[in-house]
């Protein structure tokens, strides 16, 4: 997620500088053809009138998806707070429901050892589903419009964050698994389940737990949802199209507007101006187009790692665990 206030122009021309230039180039062709062409009474001008009309339209359009796109980036950080929330919630149940009582099968040290497992457990879980959701698919950002790299970390493949908080034998079991993170909050259940047998948590607090592992799987789906489900392209496709066809169409306008000043000299302001009202409208589109998918470990999309940095100095400081974390700062003004 991009965090400074207002975006350096050095960024602002990475996404632009391709077609500016293509604007501006075919804006001068535009131009010449338009100048040789007038001295020998022909005019390829168009009037203006339509063509602001489809201008409008475009608008309307494009406002229509940049409004969808960004309702899917805020429905995903809207999600990622409440498995913040929920975290906290998991951590502070797992120390509070659980309390030694004289049992055979467990020591007191060996109870906080599970508890500490517990709330580890579900470190993994946030950083599986964290993983899960940037993997690539064949909606991913090569589909959009131009896009610069970034040159951002790529954590797709980070297994150490998950094998961190596991023992290695239920890392080897988990990372085989279709969905891993599903089977991580299914471990949860029995863990908790064989607690509640044992008579170490009431039923009353085994169904509260149980009842926030729910909810865990419910937040997995939503985000799971977004992440499958493209933006529909029929939005997202034409709009593109649209901004092609007025931005085409604009320097034949542009120059009838400004042939009819009068001076040969104001015809060649058709450049920079179509060149500008070009880069705006391919900037709202682009805009959208960078909404659409806010879990591919991009630029614009929600901050995931730092999310998990959060939970996990909040839940290993719970847990009163030596090896806290630093919280993670954005790099050249980039949160991931």
């Amino acid at each position: 997620m991009y965090i400074r206030r207002n975006i350096r122009f050095a960024t602002i021309w990475r996404f632009a500088w391709k077609h500016v230039i293509t604007f501006t180039v075919w804006a001068a062709l535009v131009t010449a053809v338009f100048v040789i062409l007038e001295r020998q009474g022909t005019n390829i001008g168009i009037p203006f009138l339509p063509l602001s009309t489809i201008g409008i339209a475009v608008a309307f359009y494009l406002g229509f998806k940049n409004s969808q796109s960004y309702d899917r980036f805020w429905e995903g950080r809207k999600i990622w707070g409440g498995i913040v929330n929920y975290s906290r919630t998991w951590a502070n149940q797992t120390l509070s429901y659980i309390k030694y009582r004289d049992h055979a099968d467990f020591t007191e040290k060996e109870l906080e050892s599970f508890k500490h497992r517990l709330v580890k457990r579900h470190l993994a879980w946030i950083n599986s589903l964290r993983i899960q959701l940037r993997a690539t698919t064949i909606f991913d950002r090569k589909n959009l419009t131009f896009v610069p790299d970034f040159g951002l970390k790529n954590d797709r493949e980070c297994q150490e964050c998950i094998a961190f908080f596991m023992e290695e034998p239920e890392y080897a079991q988990v990372m085989n698994k279709a969905n891993a993170a599903s089977h991580l909050i299914r471990m949860q259940g029995e863990d908790i389940a064989t607690l509640n047998r044992k008579g170490l948590i009431s039923d009353y607090h085994h169904v509260n737990m149980m009842t926030s592992l729910e909810e865990f799987y419910n937040l997995q789906g939503m985000c799971e949802r977004i992440k499958n489900t493209p933006f529909p392209r029929q939005y997202a496709y034409f709009s593109s199209l649209f901004v092609w066809v007025f931005n085409i169409l604009l320097p034949f306008g542009l120059v009838e507007q400004f042939h009819e000043i009068g001076s040969n000299v104001s015809v060649w302001l058709t450049i920079p101006f179509s060149a500008l009202i070009s880069w705006v409208f391919y900037t709202m589109d682009a805009v959208g187009d960078n909404s659409e998918d806010p879990f591919e470990n991009y630029v614009n999309d929600v901050p995931m790692s730092a999310i998990c940095r959060t939970i996990e100095i909040d839940l290993l400081q719970m847990i009163e665990d030596p090896d806290i974390p630093p919280k993670m700062q954005p790099v050249d003004d980039v949160l991931l």
